[in-house]
């Protein structure tokens, strides 16, 4: 709090007052955020802000250091993991939301949470869980947007959740594909997840020696740029320039076909080449072997997971989803190697003592 006029004002108070002052008519105040659950209000900082501190704090969030983006467990110190793409996102939502005065801590927070219940080993792993699910006819399927939420809502701090924003969950909830979120922040990040996978997997790639620049098609690059940054910096011009005033968060259509047609591209050349496949075809044998060791074995899950089934408060199905899921791609590979790999037996000879 600080003295203004000879009144005690709360900073956060003040904050509100700059948005209402600042930001476009279409932004979301923060003012007007809710959580499910009613809580006192930080004196100093806006609730989206404290959605965005909560979530850089969780035990989530700092997993994603070492779960996969595209290239599984790799060991060299430039590629992109999880973490790195979620700043990523972030920072290039952020920049579009500062120059259509949307509200850009509520933008950052859905940035950072949006892959917070990513498997390890990437999209092949959702798909190694999702496919598992689907064998145990359950009925349940698993989607890593639905598992972001079920993190910040269930999972964190002991099953108590994060309490975030209804506006942060809608956003993380949405980001996918198919999603639509309803504010223009959520949208923002949904695009900027495209934007920063394609852009940033075509520089690992690269890196691999996957593919090189010259590989990419002309059609596209002629009119997005033949860099990263060039494609970067086009890309977030064209958002800006046509989503300003309109109230909407798009594209132009020919700058909107031609990313699709790069994103394309990386699947054809990338996503599921041999060289790729080869190494994915593993991570989903073992995610799938794991998951199944622990349906049959459930009381091995450690107790905090064990006691949700024995009390009976989750379904199986979706307790062993929440551990395999929450693994980073070493661990994923040391449980393996601890559950399905025999050991050495170390023989003495009697001379040996």
């Amino acid at each position: 709090m600080i003295y203004k006029g000879g009144e005690i004002v709360v900073i956060r108070q003040l904050f509100e007052e700059q948005e209402e002052k600042l930001l476009s008519p279409y932004a979301s105040f923060s003012r007007n955020a809710v959580r499910d659950r009613e809580e006192d209000r930080c004196d100093v900082r806006t609730d989206y802000q404290r959605d965005r501190d909560r979530i850089v704090h969780s035990k989530s969030f700092r997993r994603l250091k070492d779960k996969t983006q595209v290239f599984l467990a790799a060991e060299g110190d430039h590629y992109r993991n999880r973490l790195t793409h979620t700043l990523e996102v972030a920072q290039l939502a952020r920049t579009i939301a500062k120059a259509l005065r949307l509200n850009e801590e509520l933008t950052e927070a859905i940035g950072y949470g949006h892959d917070l219940g990513h498997t390890p080993f990437g999209h092949s792993g959702e798909d190694a869980l999702d496919k598992a699910l689907q064998e145990t006819g359950s009925g349940l399927r698993f989607f890593h947007n639905e598992q972001s939420l079920r993190v910040v809502e269930k999972l964190e701090k002991n099953g108590q959740g994060l309490n975030l924003t209804r506006a942060v969950r809608d956003g993380i909830k949405n980001h996918g594909t198919s999603g639509s979120p309803s504010t223009l922040e959520g949208k923002i990040v949904r695009l900027c997840d495209k934007i920063a996978y394609i852009n940033h997997d075509i520089d690992d790639a690269i890196r691999a020696k996957v593919l090189k620049e010259e590989d990419l098609p002309g059609k596209y690059t002629n009119l997005l740029g033949h860099t990263v940054r060039e494609r970067l910096n086009f890309l977030i011009h064209d958002i800006i320039t046509h989503s300003q005033g309109t109230g909407e968060i798009r594209q132009s259509p020919d700058v909107g076909a031609a990313m699709l047609g790069l994103r394309s591209f990386m699947f054809e050349q990338v996503y599921r080449s041999v060289w790729v496949k080869a190494e994915e075809t593993k991570a989903k044998q073992m995610l799938r072997n794991l998951f199944f060791f622990y349906m049959d074995n459930w009381t091995l899950l450690p107790k905090e997971y064990a006691c949700k089934i024995s009390d009976q408060t989750e379904k199986k199905e979706l307790v062993v989803c929440d551990y395999i899921a929450g693994m980073t791609d070493h661990f994923a590979i040391s449980k393996f190697e601890e559950l399905f790999v025999p050991r050495a037996w170390i023989v003495y000879d009697s001379q040996d003592g």
